[in-house]
């Protein structure tokens, strides 16, 4: 099969949404119609039972969240498809605010989203600022309202808030029969707007085994669900009437979403969920090159990179820890062109060096396998490649490099220390390990010396995991000490010496080189840039 044949078979799309809406779960949940699992988790660790295969760090199955993106990938063959089956990647995202950088990253390494909303909640903060931030990247979203099973809102009621909200045409495709908190089944909605069957779902115990269908006509479905069956019909051409039609083109557009009623823990609508993105999400397409490398660049470089290009692929993600039994660090790329040949010989086009591919690997959840070939869409963990870094390509042939990943302004800092001396060469190690994947930012000055590095980050809850982690994974514990800023701007050596003279304001390094003022609050850094408007005092987030 040629690569673009392969390609055309990937679907890469990453669930987000606000924390509690239930990502974890469907991951499993999906994991488990593609039998790729015979059970799910469902509960994070609570109690006996087992936390989801994706969440992986002891953080996450202590406290019922994801705090790292974790990427599965798995074959899938809807029913009635007789090609070959679809190469699943599947990318389960934070859910915390504390943790928007990590899920802005995997943005930028799927073709298309799963967006989850609680069917009680609706949109709450962290839904809306994700559904934006799919929208101005291009990247289509299919909707899933999850939690049907429990008390919640009505159905044209949340369609309405999302219309309103965002300005995103929700286009039903399966709508639910049932209140929530009654979910009996769904109505198939065709292209036309014809409610024309009726999925019935049995209970499973716990819900960790796939749930059985029935399948009945409209008129059979009438007879069973009566009241239940007219009203959603009755919704769902309503819908239709205003012209919520599936149209692929307004769907990749981002201006229209399929939307899908599921319930996750109890896996209803969940191969649907899989079947629509099969059928709908978009394959694997080019991708143009960073208009800035191509500029500095003094050797040729292609200003695009087409499927059946030599290979090339972008990293969104380094983790190290992600096993104990193996001691090592993954960078996690998405191959954006050509074949990747498990050995193959590839450059680092940030630095310019030469590696080999050697340790090449496919992960589910703490599993790995060694993976040999991997085509555009694919998502494949380099082992050891500590050169990497999010955001960073790499290629084979001519050159490319593709734009930087996005990073956020930090709006929280304080200082980290070893809590022993005599770990002061394990502390290091650590430190340097966790910023090149960045778990924060770490800023450094001649004034508090490395032994006292600040970190800097978007929310205080990744400040917990840079300390458990070096605990766990590095036997170093540590302190914290906070220091008296809140707002942090990019400079210049020029501005530094002035800059550093005023009260409230002290200047640092970060490890890429930028000079970091940090200022006690906005109001201060409002002052200096009045009294001298000549300074350079940029925000720091790149987009």
């Amino acid at each position: 099969m040629s690569t673009v044949a392969e390609a055309a078979r990937r679907r890469t799309f990453a669930v987000i949404a606000h924390p509690d809406a239930g990502k974890s779960t469907l991951t499993e949940a999906l994991a488990l119609h593609a039998h790729v699992i015979n059970e799910a988790g469902a509960v994070h660790g609570k109690g006996s039972r087992k936390s989801t295969v994706s969440d992986w760090m002891e953080m996450e199955k202590d406290r019922g969240i994801s705090i790292a993106s974790s990427a599965l990938q798995f074959e899938y063959q809807p029913e009635g498809h007789d090609g070959a089956p679809y190469m699943i990647n599947l990318v389960d995202t934070p859910g915390h605010s504390d943790f928007s950088e990590d899920t802005y990253r995997v943005l930028s390494a799927v073709d298309a989203a799963v967006m989850l909303i609680d069917a009680a909640k609706g949109l709450e903060p962290q839904t809306l600022k994700l559904f934006r931030v799919c929208k101005a990247r291009g990247l289509p979203i299919v909707t899933v309202v999850n939690k049907w099973d429990r008390a919640g809102r009505e159905p044209l009621e949340l369609v309405d808030e999302i219309v309103t909200e965002i300005g995103l045409q929700p286009t039903p495709l399966y709508w639910p029969v049932g209140v929530a908190g009654d979910f009996r089944g769904l109505a198939h909605v065709s292209a036309d707007g014809d409610v024309d069957h009726y999925i019935h779902f049995q209970r499973t115990a716990g819900g960790a085994t796939i749930a059985g269908e029935e399948h009945y006509s409209p008129a059979d479905a009438a007879a069973k669900e009566e009241e239940a069956w007219d009203t959603a019909v009755e919704e769902a051409e309503l819908l239709a009437a205003d012209g919520a039609l599936h149209d692929q083109e307004l769907f990749e557009a981002c201006e229209t979403s399929p939307l899908i009623f599921a319930s996750a823990m109890l896996n209803f609508g969940v191969h649907q969920i899989l079947d629509t993105l099969c059928a709908i999400a978009p394959a694997p397409a080019p991708r143009d090159a960073d208009p800035a490398a191509v500029e500095a660049s003094t050797s040729a470089m292609d200003s695009r990179r087409e499927l059946d290009s030599a290979f090339s692929g972008i990293v969104f993600k380094v983790q190290a820890g992600m096993d104990k039994n193996h001691r090592d660090t993954l960078a996690f790329m998405r191959v954006v062109s050509g074949e990747f040949d498990r050995g193959m010989q590839v450059t680092h086009a940030q630095s310019g060096r030469s590696f080999s591919t050697k340790y090449a690997l496919t992960v589910f959840g703490r599993n790995r396998e060694t993976v040999e070939t991997a085509f555009p869409g694919d998502i494949v963990g380099l082992v050891n490649a500590g050169s990497l870094a999010p955001g960073d390509t790499i290629y084979a042939g001519r050159k490319v490099q593709f734009p930087p990943m996005p990073q956020f302004a930090p709006e929280h800092f304080r200082i980290l220390r070893a809590k022993s001396l005599g770990k002061y060469k394990q502390f290091r190690k650590a430190l340097d390990q966790l910023d090149a994947e960045g778990v924060v930012q770490i800023l450094r000055n001649d004034a508090r010396g490395d032994a006292s590095p600040v970190m800097a980050a978007v929310g205080p809850m990744q400040f917990e995991v840079m300390q458990a982690r070096m605990e766990v994974e590095y036997n170093v514990e540590t302190i914290t000490e906070p220091i008296p800023y809140t707002v942090a701007r990019r400079t210049d050596a020029a501005s530094a010496s002035t800059l550093g003279k005023q009260r409230g304001v002290e200047i640092f390094t970060r490890t890429d080189g930028e000079l970091i003022a940090l200022f006690g609050d906005k109001w201060k850094l409002a002052f200096i840039e009045k009294e001298h408007p000549d300074l350079t005092m940029e925000p720091l987030v790149a987009d």
